[in-house]
């Protein structure tokens, strides 16, 4: 949107107080920023969120509530309205508002059209929620790349942005994007060769492990992809392992011995903590274990019957 249209709306915000709905939004602000395109690109951006009006509705609608909104405007601006007298008794000029309907686009078409229209994820990220079994399928994060040697061999992680498909001079195809986490990003680059083989398994927003070889030629810490694999998340029917420890003897000793042995058994299967009494406790995602290693030493360290399965 154009800075012109934003300053019509802030203005109209600060005269009138905040916007209480969408319908109030297009009753009160100039009709100029009716624009149509123009609110589109508000509703995919999350604008009119903390209104209550879900974006996926608001977009099957919102062209209705303008045209509707904006010819009771020209009829009330021309008397119509007082001469018929305004039925609406709420004094909004809305007798008969179109509902928005109740409909909400899933998590990654959502976050596509916020990076779409402002260039970042605001309301959530792609990686949150399986950031944890992703890092645990790697062996470095993005970040940990600046220390890494050229032409190392890693493994890493994260969402595709602003995927771009290149020719060479000899008109072989190339890709090249940003591969992001929830901490830093970096530009990875795949030869014809790789994109040839690779390329199809790559679009924006999908969650990605690559493995690639550092490159420094350019003095930046950049990526050459060798293999991409499509991450799927964690196993949906990972059993879960609960332990049963009472928090009266849990010391800051078997904590830290629990951290240790639920560390170094890197899994899918969530942990459960039962402390007694009725309290459950449900360890982070990075706690999460693999059921065939790490139950031996659990009963080993804290005895056969705190492991429950």
């Amino acid at each position: 949107m154009g800075e012109g249209l934003v300053a019509l709306i802030v203005a109209e915000r600060d005269r009138g107080g905040p916007f209480e709905s969408f319908y109030d939004f297009v009753e009160r602000v100039d009709p100029s920023v009716l624009n149509k395109r123009s609110v589109e690109s508000l509703i995919k951006g999350g604008a009119f969120d903390t209104l209550g009006h879900p974006r996926k509705g608001l977009l099957l609608v919102f062209e209705q509530i303008i045209d509707a909104t904006l010819q009771r405007r020209r009829e009330r601006d021309q008397g119509v309205m007082s001469l018929f007298g305004d039925s609406s008794g709420d004094g909004d000029g809305f007798s008969e508002r179109i509902a928005v309907p109740d409909l909400e686009f899933d998590k990654v078409q959502r976050l596509r059209f916020e990076k779409e229209m402002l260039g970042l994820y605001v309301s959530d990220h792609p990686l949150m929620g399986v950031e944890a079994a992703l890092r645990r399928k790697a062996d470095a994060s993005i970040t940990e790349l600046d220390s890494r040697d050229e032409g190392d061999i890693v493994v890493v992680g994260g969402v595709v942005t602003g995927l771009q498909r290149k020719f060479t001079k000899r008109g072989d195809q190339m890709g090249v994007f940003v591969l992001e986490d929830l901490q830093d990003s970096i530009e990875v680059t795949l030869f014809p060769r790789t994109m040839l083989d690779q390329g199809h398994k790559l679009a924006d927003d999908v969650i990605v492990l690559l493995k690639a070889r550092v490159d420094r030629r350019d003095e930046a810490t950049k990526l050459i992809c060798m293999d991409v694999t499509v991450f799927e998340g964690r196993p949906s029917g990972a059993a879960a392992l609960r332990l049963r420890l009472p928090a009266a003897a849990l010391s800051d000793e078997r904590i830290g011995r629990l951290k240790r042995t639920l560390g170094e058994h890197p899994g899918e299967s969530p942990v459960l903590l039962d402390l007694g009494e009725g309290k459950v406790l449900r360890l982070p995602d990075h706690c999460r274990v693999d059921l065939a290693t790490v139950i031996g030493e659990l009963r080993l360290a804290f005895g056969h019957e705190a492991v429950v399965l």
